[in-house]
């Protein structure tokens, strides 16, 4: 994998920047969090320090066609201000009037393309709009590790027409962090994993089975195990696929490496004013549902990640959203910002949870793609890396 210091003369060059600003907005389309912004900031300013003229591409949701609410204008403002550079969001993703902006850019100037998916061609990879993209720039940088998993125009199709291309410094430090993760881990290793359903981490789950020295369970995830071990999990989330999934995981488990939860906190209801239940052991009576694993579970997977030389957590451990049901997904965060091992976080709800908790300089490295990272670890090949070859 190419990287930016491949790359040589970039002075009043254009680059074109595959970027994940695919941020959370509110009622108001105020962003909630910049943290995948403010993460691209390390490639920006180096490529603006050599002198590039910048194009930025980037998606905003899952438009259905033009729509406004989806408009990248709150991230083109919010980058303005945490780079002090005048931003340009261009009307449109591609086009004559896109190509004259881009023309006029002088160096260290940055011009944001609109909404990526805007263009249905995106997520076919349809070859027009990525050559259309490349026609923008003379370099292609991609430094969205979030989209890396998929072989659109903008990850996958541009960077095989511009000839010039690497990954940026974010995209370099995750394949870099989590490769190394799986070949030379301090150990233990120790993974914790939750999340809803264990068909979509099952792949996850047995890679860590082979190269993790334990593997927590919690969650919603967590119940399809104990139904397969005969336990009533009352009207917790729980499919009958994964429970025949679980058990065959259960089953594969020769060296125990499998923890789960031995308490629970239930409640009649997953909303805001649902009382509590502490549940001693882990069957859950007919009428509740499991939202958070207990406090001895939680002090259990804590002794075991603070002496880990490694953890990877993906999957919060119950509906930490609601403050009576975060006790669990709390108590995991805090003992991976305080383990003093390497620590990683693999995006989505996980990264979600520390930021919530003001944790996040804490851990190793919080990952900014959920999905790619688990495909990552699952042994798959990503084609917005492997197109930067």
């Amino acid at each position: 994998m190419k990287t930016l210091r491949d790359l040589k003369d970039l002075d009043g060059r254009r680059v074109l920047v595959r970027v994940d600003f695919n941020v959370p907005l509110d009622s108001d389309g105020a962003i909630t969090d910049d943290a995948r912004i403010r993460a691209a900031l390390p490639t920006i300013d180096e490529l603006r320090r050599r002198g590039a003229r910048l194009v930025l591409v980037s998606h905003l949701g899952r438009p259905k066609d033009r729509e406004p609410s989806l408009s990248l204008r709150p991230a083109a403002d919010r980058l303005a201000e945490l780079t002090g550079a005048d931003v340009t969001l261009a009307p449109a993703v591609v086009g004559d009037d896109v190509r004259a902006f881009a023309d006029n850019l002088a160096p260290g100037d940055i011009l944001m393309l609109e909404n990526v998916r805007y263009e249905p061609g995106e997520t076919k990879n349809d070859p027009d709009l990525a050559a259309e993209l490349a026609s923008l720039a003379d370099v292609y940088v991609n430094d969205a590790f979030g989209t890396a998993h998929r072989a659109h125009a903008s990850t996958e199709g541009v960077a095989r027409l511009l000839g010039e291309h690497a990954a940026g410094l974010l995209l370099e430090r995750e394949v870099s962090i989590l490769t190394s993760l799986l070949s030379d881990p301090a150990r233990p290793l120790v993974a914790v994993l939750g999340g809803a359903k264990v068909a979509d981490k099952i792949a996850v789950i047995e890679r860590f089975l082979e190269l993790a020295d334990a593997v927590l369970i919690g969650g919603a995830m967590g119940f399809p195990f104990l139904a397969a071990e005969g336990h009533s999990v009352g009207a917790s989330l729980c499919a009958d696929e994964d429970v025949a999934l679980a058990g065959r995981l259960l089953a594969a488990d020769e060296d125990s490496k499998l923890r789960l939860p031995v308490d629970l906190v239930a409640a009649s209801s997953a909303s805001a004013d649902a009382d509590p239940v502490a549940i001693e052991g882990v069957d859950v009576p007919d009428g509740l549902m499991g939202l958070d694993i207990g406090p001895r579970t939680a002090a259990s997977f804590a002794s075991q990640i603070a002496g880990a030389g490694t953890v990877f957590w993906n999957g919060p451990m119950g509906m930490f959203e609601l403050s009576q049901f975060a006790a669990g997904t709390r108590a995991v965060a805090e003992a991976v910002a305080a383990a003093p091992g390497v620590t990683v976080v693999g995006g989505g709800d996980s990264a979600a949870a520390v930021n919530l908790f003001g944790l996040a300089d804490e851990v190793t490295h919080v990952s900014t793609g959920g999905g790619a990272a688990l495909e990552l670890i699952e042994g798959k090949a990503l084609p917005g890396v492997e197109a930067l070859a």
